[in-house]
């Protein structure tokens, strides 16, 4: 022990203790016994007070979001993205945070055990908050296996049978295959039209000419996400363009220009004015400009909605009327497909940034920006994607647009409602994450398959 620190000790003794010998050569202290042991044990329950608060607070915040996870509070915005940041993880990764909290109630545990009996009810309430947080998560494990039959299900009008086999270590693979992405990008920065926003990138394999025989490969438009004020195109679905385009598919990933600076039709009018682009260039990258299915998440699920909704509309197509702009498939995940609905405050934000106008004043304009009011009976087959807990878009939106395509598509409409699954589930790399992917690829096999079959 250093001579400071010993002189320290002494000084505090002395001023506190009573009369106590301080051996400089042995770094000892001698003194009345009890109350050095009283000092230290002082010390040690504040440290296991301190340690037992921390333990508590996060084993209650463990149970609320595992509560949340499968019955979430906070629905209308912006609160409800607070909800949403709070219940993801709990709702895609429940084994790890179910595991943290078992750490957590063990640490408890030897706290109870070893600690001073200050600290053995601050050390219970560690142990009890903790054991029911990571016993509630838990209970969330299976969804994702429960997410695999509803998205299995969700296939039957196209014909696909059969369940998807469970996945070994699926996290690991959609981490892995995200990190990997960057092979698949054979063109970056592309310009599709003269606004600085107005670029994309595309990802394909460059063996593409000799995975499929020289013929040409189907192609993905990927929109982002973001409430229509943000986002970008390398942002989202890299797990999905990275299956795809290991299958053989030409995967288009595009920017757009956001809210407040742009106002509405801008994001749409852009997405078309790529599809032009696609049109015209995809062939280059060993695409097939013949058959394009549209993709997207939350505010990109809206936008690859209406896109499929819309072909050729001459309001969305200025300047470039002439540009075929029809898909043959859209997967919209978590949209928002009804302006005409205030769910969860959503006229809030419609109003302030991205169309500038009241639905009283303007109700045409978010009638007209609605997939719900624009489905009819050429709209291409769907496959609509939607977590049953989502706080950002609410499920209600997906399921008004389901129930119009059924009642007026001549195409298949697949619907798959996801247990417990959050806004933005697919941005983890989870084994629910995996199966989504899978189905998507199967979903747009089968439409392709159906499309370029020889008929007669």
């Amino acid at each position: 022990m250093s001579c400071g620190l010993t002189a320290t000790l002494r000084d505090e003794v002395a001023g506190g203790l009573g009369r106590t010998d301080v051996s400089e050569e042995a770094g000892e202290i001698r003194g009345p016994p009890r109350a050095r042991i009283g000092r230290i044990d002082g010390d040690h329950g504040s440290e296991g007070a301190r340690m037992g608060r921390t333990g508590t607070v996060a084993g209650i915040l463990g149970v609320l979001a595992a509560v949340g996870a499968r019955r979430p509070v906070l629905r209308r915005w912006p609160t409800s993205v607070a909800q949403m940041a709070a219940c993801t993880p709990a709702s895609e990764m429940p084994v790890a945070d179910a595991l943290a909290h078992a750490a957590l109630a063990a640490g408890g545990v030897a706290e109870l055990v070893r600690g001073p009996r200050s600290g053995r009810v601050a050390a219970l309430a560690t142990i009890g908050t903790n054991a029911a947080a990571a016993a509630a998560l838990a209970g969330l494990r299976a969804d994702a296996r429960r997410s695999a039959v509803v998205l299995q299900e969700a296939l039957a009008p196209l014909g696909v049978t059969g369940l998807d086999r469970p996945i070994p270590g699926a996290a690991r693979r959609v981490r892995d295959r995200a990190r990997g992405a960057g092979r698949y990008v054979v063109a970056q920065d592309v310009a599709y039209g003269p606004e600085p926003e107005h670029r994309l990138d595309v990802w394909a394999r460059r063996d593409l000419h000799l995975l499929r025989d020289g013929g040409p490969a189907p192609v993905l438009l990927q929109v982002h996400g973001g409430a229509w004020t943000l986002g970008s195109r390398t942002q989202e679905a890299q797990p999905l363009m990275a299956y795809l385009a290991a299958r053989g598919w030409v995967c288009v990933t595009v920017d757009y220009r956001l809210a407040p600076a742009a106002r509405w039709p801008a994001m749409i009018v852009d997405v078309k004015r790529a599809l032009g682009w696609i049109r015209e260039h995809v062939a280059d990258f060993g695409g097939d400009p013949g058959f394009v299915a549209v993709t997207g998440g939350s505010a990109g699920g809206h936008l690859a909605a209406l896109t499929a909704l819309t072909p050729n509309d001459p309001a969305y197509q200025p300047g470039f009327e002439e540009v075929d702009t029809s898909v043959q498939a859209a997967v919209p995940f978590y949209g928002v497909h009804d302006f005409t609905a205030d769910d969860q405050g959503l006229w809030n934000l419609l109003e302030g940034k991205v169309i500038g106008t009241s639905y009283a004043a303007d109700e045409a304009t978010y009638r007209a920006a609605s997939p719900v009011h624009r489905a009819g009976p050429d709209a291409p087959p769907f496959l609509v994607v939607h977590g049953d807990t989502d706080t950002v878009a609410g499920v209600g939106q997906s399921r008004r647009l389901v129930a119009r395509l059924r009642a007026v598509s001549r195409e298949p409409v697949c619907y798959a409602e996801l247990p417990h699954a959050q806004h933005g589930f697919d941005g983890l790399p989870t084994a629910r994450t995996a199966y989504t992917v899978r189905a998507v690829h199967r979903f747009l096999t089968a439409v392709h398959t159906r499309t370029t079959a020889p008929t007669g």
